[in-house]
């Protein structure tokens, strides 16, 4: 068990890592944030912040020597960054990361455990790409192997024509088939470092351009139905990486039942809910793990949740949305509220079933 005052460093100033550090002082741990220059919010609420390159090594050495135990906040952090740090001392095992930046790597990892991927195919190039929309149909999506997110490094393909005409980026790629879904929903789960492993309730994800607009508890009848069967996958891959933390896998409800679509090693957007909704959030079982304390009760607390996030300039005037009582702001502190940037969300909690 980790002792109270130890200090706790994250990798990645972002909002998952401003609300890990809020959840680490409530266990009576100190926080130090570790990103490169930017907007880091983290920094907020921590006890100290290294602003550095990933590549500094003596930076990051002298981070590390600050450190009780390390984690990180974003699944884009280097894995050789991550591997710089005494790997007793980091969690979860940079194997993750390893695994889930490589959108080809993750879905052979996931195959391989008997999970279900949509259709896929390496792309490299133009002629790839047009033989990968051949074999597999269009609609489909091609898609950057590596530092996506929220819709970025991605580009739908109609058809083989368009597949024809599209300039297709000099990085590695993935072509994803069209899959033909009813609903998205993530299952999120904790697991500490003697295996024992907790799973919150999934909720029904609503994308918008990419990027998750909302959350709903209870995720309803369909997505119910298929939540045991990709709760067996996601026990497989934690327990294949030896994985110490909150792990999110996403999927596609279909009538064939659910269809991965990617990992986040990390705690997740559509787990925001659990600060207000469950017994024990996401953020707090993650460094209850990293720190040997004994797992949080996951079950959910209210009848029913909404988590909506909060985007561009609508963070204004969020602060309205305060007259409802059972309305819950969590504004991110950033400072430039871009078109599309998540800036905040709220979760809006009804504690007993209507009649």
């Amino acid at each position: 068990m980790l002792p109270r005052g130890s200090t706790i460093g994250i990798l990645g100033g972002g909002q998952l890592g401003r609300m890990m550090a809020t959840s680490a002082a409530q266990l009576g741990y100190k926080v130090i944030g570790y990103a490169p220059e930017g907007d880091n919010v983290g920094g907020a609420v921590s006890t100290g912040f290294v602003t550095a390159e990933w590549d500094d090594q003596a930076a990051l050495a002298a981070f590390a020597e600050r450190c009780d135990v390390v984690t990180w906040e974003f699944e884009n952090v280097p894995v050789e960054t991550a591997r710089a740090i005494d790997q007793g001392k980091i969690y979860p095992d940079p194997l993750a990361l390893e695994t889930a930046q490589d959108r080809l790597a993750e879905k052979r990892f996931i195959e391989g455990l008997g999970g279900r991927p949509a259709a896929y195919a390496k792309v490299d190039s133009s002629h790839d790409l047009v033989a990968a929309v051949d074999r597999l149909g269009a609609p489909g999506i091609l898609k950057t192997r590596r530092d996506g997110y929220d819709g970025k490094g991605q580009w739908r393909i109609g058809s083989g024509h368009e597949a024809e005409a599209l300039n297709v980026p000099e990085v590695p790629c993935v072509y994803e088939g069209f899959v033909e879904f009813d609903a998205e929903f993530s299952i999120i789960l904790v697991r500490n470092r003697e295996g024992e492993i907790r799973f919150w309730d999934s909720t029904r994800n609503v994308h918008e351009g990419g990027i998750l607009a909302a959350s709903h508890f209870p995720a309803g009848e369909d997505i119910d139905a298929q939540v045991g069967e990709a709760r067996e996958l996601a026990r497989k891959v934690a327990d294949a990486l030896k994985y110490v933390g909150v792990l999110t896998l996403e999927f596609f409800a279909t009538r064939e039942g659910p269809i991965f679509n990617e990992m986040a090693p990390r705690v997740h957007n559509s787990g925001h809910w659990t600060i207000e909704g469950a017994a024990t959030s996401q953020f707090e079982n993650h460094i209850r793990a990293g720190a040997r304390l004994p797992l949080g009760d996951t079950r959910t607390t209210a009848a029913e949740v909404e988590m909506r996030n909060i985007l561009g300039s609508d963070i204004e005037s969020a602060g309205a949305k305060l007259s409802d009582a059972r309305v819950h702001l969590h504004d991110y502190g950033k400072a430039e509220a871009k078109e599309g940037r998540k800036m905040g969300h709220f979760t809006q909690i009804t504690l007993e079933t209507r009649g």
